[in-house]
């Protein structure tokens, strides 16, 4: 018998077998060389790259029907009620029921974490999260709260209307939350989530300026569930898998869902620029492949954290002063935020797993084999000759 052979075809047979285990593992889109855009990222590519911002996920996967959870994005680590940060709100298609979308867009400012959860569960966060804020050392005297939830609707594959969230999961994603590595895909509110007919989720990502624009940061978080026909990087992903909309007459997959979009930025922003900057989120939203179906609810929320234009809850003054970057040097920050948010949504569909949930539906993800080599064929991977941003 041939030991020394066998061995070398054991050896080969081994690097075949983890090489495909390699292609089939889930990661973020740059694993597979899918690279958005120019700008570099911040250290770990994700919105809590931004200086003080922290995310937290409690996740709820229970028996065969319950698929949900809530995801927590806390702007800085102080009383947030009694130092409100500068923000705006954007909506894409307003098919939704997202809460404190309305003193948002009159005050321009937010004074609660941003909560994300599914649809009929968004009321009783809302309230679990005014519990949280009241008390709060400082807020005894609080009357008011203008509580941010956003949410989209995962009753495809949760059982939406048992509306398992509750105060302590709430509560819990809050006191998870937590600066760097953000875990992705089926985790808190994207747990249940669907994206252009494939498992959604979870996706976060950042860009960094060079300091001769600033050197400011621009950091991106997505809840993702919304149809359309997926593309990376203009390849015709979706129709390429024979998965997208319209594809066929029975039209199984539907276009309706929602996206939240989270922007978090440390560059000097007022509400009106901030509305400006979460605007250009929604050309990453149709560089994906979404044109923001009639049921879809498609809200974009941007916050700047640039300490010296947090609004004093009681301020002791009727004059405020603050620092505004112009116009004319908002274009890089716009440029990083479409790259940051069409990565996120990458992110998003690339970390998700295959699920099961509600009366046996299921949702597959993203094949990456499939997909990294529909890419190729139209030469649409990071390529070594490809420009990259100046970083003095």
């Amino acid at each position: 018998m041939n030991y020394k052979k066998i061995g070398l075809l054991s050896f080969f047979s081994f690097l075949v077998l983890s090489t495909q285990a390699q292609e089939l593992a889930r990661g973020r889109a740059r694993d597979f060389g899918v690279v958005t855009g120019i700008l570099p990222t911040g250290a770990h590519n994700a919105i809590t790259d931004v200086k003080g911002v922290q995310v937290g996920h409690k996740t709820l996967i229970k028996g065969a029907d319950v698929r949900t959870g809530v995801t927590a994005i806390i702007p800085h680590t102080g009383n947030l009620f009694q130092q409100k940060v500068p923000a705006a709100i954007y909506v894409g298609n307003g098919f939704g029921k997202s809460m404190g979308l309305s003193q948002i867009e009159e005050l321009g400012n937010l004074e609660t974490p941003i909560l994300l959860t599914n649809t009929l569960n968004a009321p009783l966060v809302a309230n679990a999260l005014i519990d949280y804020m009241i008390a709060l050392p400082g807020n005894e005297k609080v009357r008011s709260v203008n509580s941010m939830v956003g949410e989209t609707n995962d009753g495809g594959l949760n059982d939406i209307r048992g509306r398992h969230v509750q105060k302590e999961h709430v509560l819990a994603a809050l006191k998870s939350a937590q600066s760097g590595t953000v875990a992705e895909g089926n985790v808190g509110a994207g747990t249940g989530t669907e994206c252009l007919g494939f498992k959604g989720g979870i996706g976060t990502a950042s860009r960094k300026l060079p300091p001769s624009k600033g050197g400011y940061t621009v950091g991106v978080l997505v809840q993702t569930n919304f149809g359309g026909v997926l593309r990376i990087n203009g390849a015709p992903v979706g129709q390429e898998l024979r998965n997208f909309y319209m594809m066929d007459k029975k039209d199984a997959y539907k276009a309706d869902g929602s996206c939240m979009i989270i922007v978090a930025t440390d560059a000097p922003l007022s509400a009106r620029n901030l509305k400006r900057l979460a605007k250009r989120t929604f050309i990453a939203f149709g560089n994906v492949g979404s044109f923001s179906s009639n049921g879809s609810g498609d809200y974009t929320v941007a916050f700047s954290t640039y300490e010296g234009n947090r609004i004093p809850h009681n301020g002791g003054t009727d004059i405020m002063h603050t620092t505004e970057l112009s116009n004319d040097a908002m274009s890089p920050l716009f440029m990083a935020a479409w790259e940051a948010t069409e990565e996120a949504i990458l992110n998003s569909m690339f970390a998700a797993e295959d699920m099961q949930g509600r009366d046996g539906n299921s949702l597959k993800a993203l094949p990456i084999e499939e997909t990294v080599t529909i890419l190729k064929k139209y030469n649409a991977l990071q390529q070594d000759n490809l420009p990259v941003a100046t970083t003095h």
